[in-house]
């Protein structure tokens, strides 16, 4: 066996010659005076060998230990040259997924609203990419992943490390599917922080809707916005239904608004039935803007629908947002009608509630149109009453 100072006396010759060390391993002595480590084995009969660096930069010990890493790998019937170019590959692609490119590319597999894609990645570019976004994918661990939820939760946004969790795993859980992680780190660091409790804001009473309408009429603002304010309370649909509505899906002869499933929550496409409130409504805003897409353009971009934050601004100025959020409406819709004896089913129906059974789902589908009908044209009226009421009370 070699010794390091027949290593560092060995002189260089005309022909390249060789120091043997142990079993395979050899120092490599070269006229221009570079030593180098090589390792000699046989695989499948094959005779090859396997560079382990220069010496002194590798020493002798060092040699001996790469030597022995690649032995085991021709134990394991496995070529040390071509396990080397494998990982080089494997670190130039983790080099290249890094946990940004990955996120991006999930979000695009996402059968999401543009609107939400948007506001997933606003997130991700304020909360999550700062830490880790340029880091391998596959080298990022729980501690990187704690560390992220432990300053949100600490800067007083609990509901915003809640949503970077469920969004970190889900990349993760991209990255495994598609071989470019081999764990979701995540997981392990789960529950190190308390369940956010989302605070659902209760149903708001007769009296509190007609002063709410009142207000929400009466403030001001911009005349689309109030139009989908109405046109959510009018149908209890969900305020990105609402504002995003186009002219295409509504028939006015016969008052239905036929949502298409891309833009419902479940995927699945809703008939809504239109009270005359309603009809009138959307005949009073075709003059404005019939001649574009939505119902509800953008104002600054007319290619596009009113944001849904619009609502929750317009909310905010008349010191409404404590108390109530445009998702609350239909909580509102839900309780009310119920007291008003309509059948749960029904209301479920209208609400567009998930009905897991595909049969009995399309029956209440036919069943239950002629009766929301007439229950949405009753809540109509009923918002108008209720209007009128604080509007006399005043």
């Amino acid at each position: 066996m070699l010794t390091d100072a027949q290593c560092r006396a060995a002189k260089p010759r005309e022909g390249i010659y060789r120091l043997n060390d142990y079993k395979g391993l050899y120092l490599e002595i070269k006229p221009n005076g570079i030593k180098a480590w090589r390792y000699r084995f046989k695989l499948n009969d094959k005779a090859s060998w396997f560079a382990l660096g220069d010496y002194p930069s590798v020493t002798l010990g060092e040699a001996r230990e790469k030597c022995e890493a690649a032995r085991k790998l021709v134990r394991e019937g496995i070529n040390p040259v071509q396990n080397r170019q494998i990982e080089r590959i494997k670190r130039e692609q983790d080099s290249a997924n890094t946990f940004e490119a990955v996120a991006k590319e999930w979000l695009g597999l996402k059968d999401w609203e543009d609107v939400t894609k948007k506001r997933r990645l606003d997130m991700l570019e304020r909360v999550v990419f700062p830490s880790i976004g340029k880091l391998p994918v596959r080298q990022i661990t729980p501690v990187h992943v704690l560390d992220i939820l432990n300053k949100t939760v600490k800067r007083g946004a609990p509901t915003v490390a809640a949503e970077a969790k469920r969004t970190m795993s889900g990349v993760f859980e991209h990255a495994v599917a598609t071989l470019r992680a081999d764990t979701d780190p995540v997981w392990p660091v789960r529950k190190a922080l308390p369940p956010n409790k989302t605070q659902h804001k209760r149903a708001l009473s007769a009296e509190e809707v007609g002063q709410l309408l009142n207000d929400f009429d009466g403030h001001g603002g911009n005349f689309q916005t109030i139009k989908a304010f109405q046109l959510m309370w009018l149908t209890l649909s969900r305020p990105n239904e609402s504002v995003q509505a186009e002219w295409a899906e509504f028939d006015l002869e016969k008052a239905l608004w036929t949502i298409p499933a891309r833009r419902m929550k479940a995927r699945r496409e809703h008939v809504v039935p239109l009270p005359s409130q309603a009809v009138e409504l959307l005949k009073a805003m075709h003059p404005i803007t019939g001649h574009t897409k939505f119902v509800f353009p953008n104002r600054d971009d007319r290619q596009r629908p009113m944001a849904d934050a619009a609502l929750r601004q317009a909310l905010k100025k008349l010191g409404w947002a404590t108390k109530y959020s445009p998702h609350g409406t239909r909580t509102t819709g839900s309780t009310r009608l119920n007291e008003m004896g309509y059948r749960p089913d029904a209301i479920e129906a209208q609400l567009a509630h998930a009905e897991p059974n595909s049969v009995r789902r399309t029956y209440n589908h036919a069943s239950y149109l002629d009766e929301r009908r007439s229950m949405m044209q009753d809540w109509a009226h009923k918002l108008d009453q209720w209007k009128s009421i604080h509007s006399k009370g005043q």
